[in-house]
């Protein structure tokens, strides 16, 4: 049988893979939480990362998954000669992968091109993962690049990304967002906030200011935090509780359902906007109703099994 490697992440990453590999049963199919050589190893081996997908906290979430569904592990992807590797990020490509056919899948939302994005896709010294997921795609180191819709082809196209190998699947996680319209969330009607990790992650944010602009768009209804899982939560809840006591706040639970249950959308440059979207809430984010509405990943409900054909046509082609 050939082999297939599958390099997880976040727990977003993680369960599309899974998903994806669930329809190529005919293949010999491994799973690793993500990796990297070279320097990058190096400090992830430190505890220098712990605020990416290469800290032990979110590696450890993802080895966790993966054997409580009992999925064939190699860690490092080195114990095989792989046919394929299936990937959620071209940010960071370890040496020994390069050397493999790959098939990159678009994870959610890409962040905004700052100037390390311009810096990252005009000077080959500059990593790409300076810049976050803004530069992803930009490798060129894949034989395809699905892609959550239309919009990201064309976004994807305009960065540099060679059109040939792009093909529009939609993604696992976001193509039958109507499926969280059946949920038994017990609040309605109210005004959810999904907060950013950008602190862990050294990006400012003035959060007592934010919260304030919250307060004022809700207008008087519920308000509702749910923190995003890489945050520092006590933190955020004294900050919360300080300057919208009335406010409620989540630290679990399904983001999914906590969005279709509510009136209002309110986040930052987060996958979860895309939900909000296709369910066709009020967003406000960081994009503009057309663009955002132009890059909502196709709700086909099939995303894994179109992938898993892209998958099919690169290491059998």
């Amino acid at each position: 049988m050939k082999k297939i490697l599958f390099i997880c992440g976040s727990m977003n990453q993680t369960t599309q893979m899974h998903q994806i590999s669930e329809w190529l049963g005919d293949y010999d199919r491994y799973f690793s939480p993500f990796f990297s050589d070279g320097l990058l190893g190096v400090a992830s081996g430190m505890g220098l990362l712990e605020f990416t997908i290469l800290g032990k906290k979110r590696s450890g979430r993802a080895l966790q998954y993966l054997l409580d569904h009992e999925l064939q592990l190699d860690t490092g992807g080195m114990s095989r000669d792989y046919d394929l590797v299936v990937t959620c990020t071209d940010l960071i490509v370890p040496k020994e992968i390069k050397r493999k056919k790959i098939v990159l899948v678009q994870e959610g939302m890409t962040e905004p091109e700052t100037v390390l994005y311009h810096l990252a896709r005009n000077f080959r010294w500059v990593p790409r993962w300076v810049a976050g997921t803004a530069t992803t795609g930009l490798s060129d180191l894949y034989e395809k690049f699905c892609v959550a819709s239309e919009g990201y082809r064309d976004l994807f196209i305009r960065k540099g990304v060679n059109p040939e190998k792009i093909v529009v699947t939609s993604i696992p996680n976001f193509d039958n967002c109507e499926q969280y319209l059946h949920n038994d969330f017990e609040h309605r009607d109210f005004v959810l906030v999904c907060t950013s990790d950008n602190r862990e992650t050294f990006i400012y944010e003035n959060r007592k200011k934010n919260i304030e602009k919250y307060l004022g768009l809700a207008g008087g209804r519920q308000l509702i935090f749910k923190l995003h899982p890489n945050e520092n939560a006590g933190r955020a809840v004294r900050e919360i509780n300080t300057w919208a006591p009335e406010s409620l706040v989540f630290t679990e639970g399904k983001t999914e359902e906590m969005i279709a249950n509510s009136r209002m959308l309110i986040a930052q440059f987060s996958s979860t906007i895309f939900v909000g979207s296709a369910l066709n809430k009020t967003v406000l984010c960081g994009l503009h109703p057309d663009e955002l509405r132009a890059l909502t990943p196709l709700q086909n409900k099939s995303a894994a099994r179109r992938i898993a054909e892209v998958c099919r046509s690169v290491i059998d082609g």
